[in-house]
């Protein structure tokens, strides 16, 4: 079970479009998937089309992280449903939600400690059945994100080709190196993802030049452009593969590359 955290210290990036796209990508591909929200604008839930319903919500979960059983409380996307109904599948395919809500912000503060951090970790510990785990961050560096980082092999950090958004990135790497110092979770690759690229805007191409000078190979192709439908695709709850058109499918089809990218270099060091 590979473990991937989405982040972003800086919001407004895509960074929750950037997770919907790779599940979009997963459930496309058959590779059963579970889906944390620990944003607490739950955006992500909204856009796999899930309500709690009675079920726990993760930051429910964590509260009771002792106790709580994760698979007893995921929901079902109902991108599933969909899915499984465009074509005649051997099996259905899987993609499930751990709800996320506001509740989650009790532990986005700076003063967590070492044994909170674990609790997203205790929890994914008595889980089974998963291939990928996909986990959305909040855009900050409170106890959330580093709780999420202490359960995830691998990390990808979301960022546009800006001034601000790659000064962020880098931020967060140096971070991410100080965070390994102090607690030390077996934390494999950390990339980044150039996403809402324009090419044909001369600062964006300064900028995606200076991210390959900045964090090498560690920058995975390939690069997101903007999509103009992203709003429309998440109000609706579809997946951007069922989502009709071109722009979708050309859209669709670079999440399917980026898939194929993070799972063949799962076990491979990141060169900077």
């Amino acid at each position: 079970m590979q473990v991937v955290s989405i982040s972003s210290l800086k919001g407004g990036v895509g960074k929750t479009s950037v997770t919907l796209g790779l599940a979009s990508a997963a459930l496309a591909a058959g590779i059963p998937t579970l889906v944390i929200d620990l944003d607490p604008h739950a955006d992500a839930s909204t856009g796999l089309g899930v309500r709690a319903d009675g079920k726990m919500t993760i930051g429910r979960m964590l509260k009771a992280a002792r106790r709580a059983n994760l698979s007893d409380n995921i929901v079902s996307s109902s991108w599933q449903a969909k899915a499984a109904s465009k074509r005649s599948l051997t099996r259905i395919p899987v993609l499930d939600v751990a709800v996320g809500d506001a509740y989650t912000g009790i532990y986005d503060r700076p003063d967590l400690r070492a044994r909170d951090l674990r609790r997203l970790t205790q929890l994914l510990a008595k889980t089974s059945g998963y291939s990928l785990v996909l986990i959305d961050c909040p855009p900050s560096l409170n106890g959330l994100t580093r709780m999420a980082w202490t359960a995830s092999d691998r990390i990808l950090l979301v960022a546009e080709p800006s001034l601000f958004s790659v000064a962020g990135t880098e931020r967060t790497q140096r971070a991410l190196e100080m965070f390994r110092k102090e607690y030390p979770p077996g934390l494999g690759r950390v990339d980044v993802v150039a996403n809402r690229v324009r090419k044909e805007s001369d600062e964006h191409r300064f900028r995606l030049t200076e991210m390959r000078s900045m964090f090498g190979n560690s920058v995975l192709s390939p690069e997101l452009p903007e999509f103009a439908d992203w709003q429309q695709i998440q109000g609706a709850a579809y997946s951007v593969h069922q989502w009709p058109g071109r722009p979708a499918q050309k859209t669709a089809n670079l999440f399917d590359e980026l898939l194929r990218n993070i799972t063949e270099t799962a076990k491979k060091p990141a060169l900077t």
